[in-house]
C-alpha cells in the first residue's frame, strides 16, 4: 500500500504540489474556528461569531466556481496567487481592525471568502500532467482525499497552538501568510505555469451544462449535509455525557476512519465504471451513518464514528473521477470547484438542520439527519443512473495537449487520449 503512494510522491513536482496545496488551503480549512476564537477574544458573542463564519462560508461558496472558471480561461498563476493575496488581505483587515465596525468586519470576511483560491480543483487539474499513468492519477485522487482529512484535523490544532502562544489576531495573520506562501509554491512550479485547459465552448452555464455533473453535485450536497449535521450532533452527544473531550474523540474517530478508508481504497486499481462504484460506496456510507442514531456509550459510539468515516474518503476520491468524466471540455477546474461549493453548502445546511433537530427530538434526531442525508445522496445517484452512465464527453484532448486535465480517466476505460 505505502509503496504506491511513495511512487506518486517521488514523481517530479508531486510532493511540492501536494504540500503547497495543503498549506495554501490552511486559511480555508481553519477559517471557522479562527473566526470564532477571534470574535470571542474581541468580546463578540457566539451569535456574531457564527454569523461572521457563515458569511465567510457563503462567500467561499460563491467565489470558488467563479475563480475556477477564471483558472480554466486564464491559467493558474494569473488567478490563484492574486486571489490568495486578496483573501489574506481580507483576513488581515479583520485581524487589525477588529469588531469596532461590524460592517467592515463582515466585508473583510466576505472578501476573504470570495477570493479563496481554488487550489483544490487546481491540483486535480495538474495530476495527469505530473503523473502520466491513469492508475497513478487514480491513486493520487485517493491520496488527495486522505490529505484533506489530515489538513482538517491538523489545521484547527495549529490555530489553537498559535492562539495559545500569541493571540487570535496573530493566528489569523500567520495562517493566511502561510496560505499565500503555499499558493506561491504551487504557481511557481513548472506544471502550474505550463498547464492550459482544453479549448472550451462558450456557454454561460460553463461546467453546469453537464447533466451528469449536476447529478453528482445533487448527491454530494446531501453527503455534505450528513457530515455537517454530525458536527452538531457530536456536540450534543458530548453535552449528554458531560465531557467536552467526548466530542474530540468522536471527530478524531471519524477522521481516522476516513484516513484508513481512503488509504485502502487508493492502494488498488478498480475495474468497472466509477459511476456504478460510487453508488456502492455511497450506499455503504449511508449504512455507516444510520447506526449513529443509537447513541450508545462513549466507547461504542467512538467505534461507530470510526466505521461511519471509513467510506467518506473513498466516496470523495471516486467523485473526483466522475467529475473528470462528466465535466465539459475546458471546464475541469470550475467543475471541481462546484463540487467543493456544493459539498460546503450541504455541510452548512446540515449544521442548520441538526440544531433544531436536537431541540425537537434530542441527540438521536440530530444523528438521524446524518443518516437521512446519506440515504438521500444514494437516492439521487440511483434516480440519475442513466444520466451518470453517459460521460459528458467521449473524447478528450489531442496527444499534443499533455497538460489537458480532461485526459485523466478511470483505469480500464479508454478516453481517446493515448498516453
Amino acid at each position: 500500500m505505502a509503496a504506491g503512494y511513495l511512487d506518486i510522491l517521488r514523481a517530479r513536482h508531486a510532493a511540492r504540489l501536494l504540500a503547497g496545496t495543503l498549506v495554501g488551503r490552511l486559511p480555508n480549512g481553519t477559517a471557522p474556528v479562527a473566526i470564532v476564537l477571534f470574535t470571542r477574544a474581541e468580546g463578540g458573542s457566539y451569535a456574531l461569531a457564527g454569523a461572521l463564519a457563515a458569511v465567510y462560508g457563503l462567500a467561499t461558496a460563491v467565489g470558488q466556481p467563479l475563480l475556477g472558471r477564471a483558472v480554466d480561461l486564464y491559467g493558474q498563476p494569473r488567478v490563484q496567487l492574486p486571489a490568495a493575496v486578496v483573501s489574506a488581505l481580507g483576513m488581515a483587515l479583520l485581524a487589525l481592525v477588529g469588531l469596532g465596525s461590524l460592517p467592515l468586519a463582515y466585508a473583510a470576511v466576505a472578501v476573504a471568502g470570495v477570493f479563496t483560491p481554488p487550489l483544490e480543483g487546481g491540483l486535480r487539474a495538474l495530476w495527469p500532467s505530473v503523473l502520466g499513468g491513469e492508475e497513478r492519477v487514480h491513486r493520487a485522487y485517493a491520496m488527495d482525499a486522505v490529505a484533506q482529512e489530515v489538513m482538517f484535523t491538523v489545521g484547527p490544532l495549529l490555530v489553537t497552538v498559535l492562539v495559545s502562544f500569541w493571540s487570535p489576531a496573530a493566528a489569523l495573520l500567520v495562517i493566511n501568510a502561510l496560505g499565500v506562501l503555499g499558493a506561491l509554491s504551487v504557481v511557481l512550479s513548472e506544471p502550474s505555469r505550463t498547464w492550459r485547459s482544453a479549448p472550451r465552448e462558450a456557454h454561460w452555464l460553463g461546467a453546469l451544462r453537464s447533466p451528469g455533473l449536476l447529478a453528482l453535485l445533487g448527491s454530494f450536497f446531501f453527503v455534505g449535509l450528513a457530515l455537517g449535521s454530525i458536527t452538531v450532533a457530536g456536540v450534543a452527544y458530548a453535552d449528554d455525557h458531560g465531557r467536552e473531550s467526548v466530542y474530540g474523540w468522536l471527530m478524531a474517530a471519524l477522521g481516522l476512519g476516513a484516513l484508513i478508508g481512503g488509504a485502502v481504497y487508493g492502494a488498488r486499481q478498480w475495474a468497472g465504471a466509477p459511476e456504478r462504484r460510487l453508488r456502492v460506496i455511497v450506499a455503504l456510507l449511508a449504512l455507516g451513518y444510520l447506526p449513529l442514531m443509537l447513541t450508545p456509550g462513549v466507547v461504542a459510539m467512538t467505534a461507530l464514528a470510526a466505521v461511519a468515516g471509513v467510506f467518506l474518503a473513498p466516496a470523495i476520491a471516486c467523485s473526483f473521477i466522475v467529475v473528470d468524466r462528466h465535466a465539459p471540455r475546458g471546464t475541469v477546474t470550475e467543475a471541481f470547484s462546484w463540487l467543493v461549493t456544493t459539498f460546503g453548502v450541504g455541510a452548512a445546511a446540515g449544521t442548520a438542520v441538526a440544531g433544531p433537530a436536537v431541540e425537537l427530538g434530542g441527540t438521536s434526531w440530530s444523528f438521524a439527519v446524518a443518516g437521512a442525508g446519506g440515504v438521500a445522496a444514494l437516492l439521487v445517484l440511483l434516480a440519475t443512473g442513466r444520466v451518470l452512465a453517459v460521460p459528458g464527453r467521449t473524447a478528450v484532448s489531442a496527444r499534443g495537449s499533455e497538460n489537458d486535465r480532461n485526459g485523466a480517466v478511470e483505469p480500464g476505460f479508454s478516453s481517446g487520449h493515448q498516453a
